[in-house]
């Protein structure tokens, strides 16, 4: 009876953190409009989201659930033609002073003129930690795939599956790193003319508007945030909590190799690179193993 009770436990508890990293990927079930309720539409069976931003107004939407830890994906297609002073967002954050947040930000530009990837992580309300790429293809021609991976080791930023960035978890040196507030899913659809485009020279042109963001498939295989709970919860070693396994903690050879390739050649800012913005006081994850 005892080895019985035992059993019926540990099918319990792995039904329990099983059932915590299964996320309804459907955007009307998964996520609710935030603002700009005129400028956003569902369609394709609630697979396909469509942000929209005029001289009225932009557009946002934003996950029911936060989570903590897990694989985070979107595919998007951005605003073509002349996007310049438009940013299209896809980012984690939770809320307060002293928030942690992930980003994807889309830069736009003129026609003709590459956008910019730009990503930026938070930690207790402290960011400043951009790193930007051009993208070597079309964004705007179809749809791209843009993942957030996030464990307990480190966080990874992918592209079509090729990582462009990591930042790595070095909290026991006094390094502040995500691993203890939930975050939620968010996208958005804006006005940042005022610094997006060249420092804020190139400004949108209404003209060309409207500007539409076409995002698709949301899938989120990440653990769900239920309070402080969770905090040891979702970092626990398991077979359910699949990105506590040894084979995420750090990227392979190959996929190093991948995210060389794509810093060497499209790489454009590093904050690690940028001493005269910290008056020479570099942040001292620069000085750690990156990757």
């Amino acid at each position: 009876m005892a080895s019985l009770r035992a059993l019926l436990l540990a099918v319990f508890v792995t039904a329990f953190v099983v059932d915590q990293c299964l996320v309804e990927a459907n955007f009307p079930k998964s996520m609710y409009i935030n603002w700009g309720a005129h400028h956003s539409s569902f369609a394709g069976n609630g697979e396909d989201l469509q942000l929209v931003l005029d001289q009225t107004s932009g557009s946002a939407v934003k996950s029911k659930r936060s989570f903590l830890f897990g694989s985070i994906e979107m595919l998007i297609k951005l605003v073509p033609g002349n996007s310049a002073g438009t940013v299209t967002a896809y980012y984690l954050s939770s809320t307060g002073d002293k928030h942690d947040e992930i980003d994807f930000e889309f830069l736009g530009n003129v026609s003709g003129q590459p956008y910019i990837v730009h990503t930026n992580i938070y930690t207790q309300g402290n960011g400043s930690r951009e790193q930007q790429f051009y993208p070597w293809f079309d964004p705007t021609a179809d749809f791209h795939n843009y993942t957030i991976h996030w464990n307990p080791t480190e966080v990874v930023w992918y592209i079509d599956n090729l990582p462009i960035r990591v930042f790595r978890n070095y909290e026991n040196e006094g390094i502040a790193f995500p691993n203890k507030q939930g975050m939620r899913v968010q996208a958005s659809l804006w006005n940042a003319d005022n610094w997006a485009t060249r420092g804020g020279l190139e400004k949108i042109d209404w003209n060309s508007a409207p500007f539409i963001a076409r995002l698709r498939r949301f899938r989120a295989r990440a653990c769900k945030w239920d309070g402080p709970v969770s905090i040891n919860q979702c970092a626990t070693k398991s077979p359910a909590n699949w990105w506590t396994s040894p084979s995420y903690s750090q990227l392979s050879s190959s996929q190093i190799g991948q995210m060389n390739w794509v810093r060497q050649n499209f790489m454009i800012y590093d904050y690690c690179k940028d001493p005269k913005r910290f008056n020479g006081q570099i942040p001292p994850e620069c000085f750690k193993q990156q990757f």
